[in-house]
């Protein structure tokens, strides 16, 4: 019973594994550039912040330069339970500091649920409603292409998100790297195949109309994929702009990064307890293959925790004296299964070359599998702690301006 248990969940793995690198392929072309309009949407700007004194005036300087009619945005801090000094450093910019103080409900869910509620009280209405991170930068033209998708129709749009430090670490470099295939090799061929993107938590824009019809609701560990989920069961499809860039500050030390990713797991799996088989139902009764991939996103994380289990179990079977008990599904077709190993390993660099990633990132490569075999322990650890709600922060510290970030992208 058991050989057969692993036998399907191999062939349900693999199956998975098989049709996401297929997508792959749909990722080596851009689609053409979209209608472009004259400024005619205003934005409410929200900057979520806890605690970020050492990095929210580079941002705000940086919004303060966008290339977009000042009179048509506004910046929002929302200073959600700080005890420094970052809310006098807003005003010091002339910007709006929203001083929230709520230890029970902690976190960036609740902070824009709660910043939300206070927007749709003012006098002054907005067009669309923009979401960033506190140590976030951006180019100057990001709202004259949220302004171009809005009047395209779109509803919900991400950027194309980027790294801010690629090069101060290993492990920030094997964040640079894991971003620049995902936006390559995991959102455009989403794009091009007209299904949903996924929401980076970070960059995003929204129709400020569905936003206040919606509600924003999102309060897990994740609530950038918990939207992401409920915009889908609606039928809605975020979209992805590739070249409005946002660029994300990453952590320096691998501690700080596996407790980062330890709360993305836990979010992630609380997630896809909720939404993956409800969704994964309306799909297959509406014939909506956007819904069924959706999913099959969400449920990724029960397949990486299982995929992890299973492994072990098989290498475990391996090393056993005497001859190997269980059925290996790549002992049936070792050089199909070497050649779909070697494409998923191919593509990481493949995706750097293609989105010009600097020559001095590409050494982080030697250490990269480092990176992405910590997922294991960090996912399955998640798995049983997965009911803990407590939102951890991320300490910000690296401040760049954008001319910096262009500097070494180009060498």
């Amino acid at each position: 019973m058991l050989d057969v248990v692993l036998l399907i969940l191999q062939i349900l793995f693999s199956a998975i594994g098989v049709y996401q690198l297929a997508l792959t392929f749909f990722g080596w072309y851009k689609p053409k550039l979209k209608m472009k309009h004259e400024p005619r949407k205003s934005f409410a700007v929200l900057v979520a912040a806890h605690n970020e004194e050492q990095v929210v005036g580079a941002l705000l300087e940086n919004l303060k330069r966008l290339d977009y009619p000042k009179e048509l945005y506004d910046v929002f801090v929302i200073c959600d339970n700080c005890t420094d000094k970052t809310a006098d450093i807003v005003r010091q910019h002339g910007v709006i500091a929203m001083e929230r103080n709520n230890p029970q409900l902690r976190g960036k869910g609740y902070a824009i649920e709660w910043m939300l509620k206070e927007l749709w009280k003012m006098p002054k209405k907005y067009d669309a409603v923009v979401m960033f991170d506190a140590d976030n930068l951006c180019n100057p033209d990001y709202l004259s292409l949220m302004n171009n998708d809005l009047c395209n129709g779109s509803k919900v749009i991400q950027a194309y998100l980027d790294t801010k430090n690629p090069t101060d670490s290993w492990i920030t470099g094997a964040y640079a790297v894991t971003y620049w295939y995902c936006n390559r090799l995991w959102q455009l061929p989403r794009t091009n195949l007209k299904m949903a993107n996924f929401l980076g938590g970070t960059g995003m824009c929204f129709d400020a109309a569905l936003l206040k019809e919606m509600g924003w609701g999102a309060t897990s560990l994740v609530e950038d994929l918990e939207f992401t989920m409920r915009c889908v069961q609606r039928g809605i499809k975020p979209t992805l702009n590739f070249d409005a860039k946002v660029y994300d500050e990453k952590p320096l030390t691998f501690k700080a990064s596996a407790k980062q990713r330890l709360r993305w797991m836990q979010g992630h799996f609380d997630v896809a307890r909720r939404y993956s088989f409800p969704l994964l139902w309306q799909g297959i009764r509406e014939r909506s293959w956007t819904k069924i991939d959706c999913a099959i996103y969400a449920l990724n994380v029960y397949n990486l925790f299982f995929g992890s289990v299973v492994t072990m179990i098989m290498w475990g079977d391996l090393v056993m004296p005497g001859a190997a008990r269980l059925t290996s599904l790549f002992d049936m077709a070792p050089a199909f299964f070497m050649a779909v190993t070697a494409l998923n390993v191919i593509v990481f660099p493949l995706a750097m070359l293609v989105e010009r990633a600097p020559l001095k990132v590409y050494k982080t490569l030697i250490t990269f599998p480092v990176y992405m075999l910590s997922w294991w322990p960090i996912t399955c650890y998640a798995f049983f702690t997965q009911n803990n709600k407590q939102w951890s922060h991320t300490e910000h510290t690296r401040v760049l301006r954008l001319e910096d970030v262009r500097s070494k992208q180009a060498s």
